[in-house]
């Protein structure tokens, strides 16, 4: 493998490749097929151990968890990744307007960020989430919420460090407009440093919505959650240890994936 460096791939890059897409593959998968109902309940094979018919075992319905671990994956890529594209597009508007224009509309911008930031997101998300209500759709609307704030900072502190760069002055010369100047001309030049940062965001996405599931505020039954399982699990450690085992690895195989590749895409740039 060759040495870790700009355009070079690294043992952090492809560890995080191998790891994010298994974990992508897998949810996705369990949207179209899982090896058994994710919904099916048997009386007859409740707390099964891991065995060749149900290899991470079974849960306290009879029910497959290796089934409702796939399905429960996708569920969480797919919300994590909802977030993130809805507080990144926000975040992204804000910060280049009040970066590149600055002005009583970056006061005023600045001054809601730091109010949303003194608050810890997991707790601001609940607070939300109780104005909302309970589901998935109101768990990625609060959680987008959340997280725009520090996307905000991070696209306009970009912005302002390039919009007096020797291009975007010649660009303002030559009569080219500013929404050309902002989402042509800057915008691509910042994304080396905003990826990171969305990748950290979506593992925050995935904790926050498990963690949030895990509280029963989140993805509601009978749709499979790695969260809520883990909370169903807790009253069992003792007598199915795999009941928690399954989905608790997968969260910190899905977490550790993408901060791999994350890394990796940091130490390529």
């Amino acid at each position: 493998m060759r040495k870790s460096g700009r355009g070079k791939w690294n043992k952090y890059l492809v560890a995080g490749l191998f790891m994010t897409g298994l974990a992508v593959f897998l949810g996705i998968l369990g949207f179209f097929w899982t090896p058994y109902s994710t919904t099916a309940m048997s009386a007859a094979e409740r707390f099964a151990g891991p065995s060749l018919l149900h290899p991470f075992g079974t849960d306290n319905f009879g029910r497959d968890i290796l089934s409702r671990v796939m399905k429960g994956l996708g569920t969480t890529i797919v919300i994590g990744s909802l977030v993130v594209l809805f507080s990144a597009a926000a975040g992204i508007l804000l910060g280049a307007v009040t970066g590149y224009f600055g002005g009583i509309v970056d006061e005023v911008v600045m001054r809601i960020t730091d109010a949303v930031n003194g608050f810890p997101s997991i707790l601001l998300g609940l607070v939300l989430i109780s104005i909302f209500g309970n589901g998935r759709q109101n768990v990625i609307l609060a959680l987008g919420i959340v997280f725009v704030p520090s996307y905000v900072r991070i696209v306009r502190s970009e912005f302002i460090r390039l919009r007096d760069a020797d291009y975007i002055s010649r660009a303002r010369l030559m009569g080219v407009g500013r929404a050309r100047i902002l989402f042509v001309h800057i915008l691509p030049n910042i994304f080396s440093v905003f990826w990171v940062s969305v990748m950290i965001g979506f593992n925050n996405a995935i904790l926050a919505e498990s963690g949030m599931s895990y509280l029963g505020i989140g993805v509601q039954p009978p749709d499979a959650s790695l969260g809520k399982m883990l909370s169903d699990a807790q009253g069992y450690l003792q007598s199915a240890p795999w009941y928690a085992l399954a989905p608790g690895l997968t969260i910190v195989w899905v977490v550790l994936g993408f901060s791999l590749f994350s890394e990796g895409v940091r130490r390529r740039g």
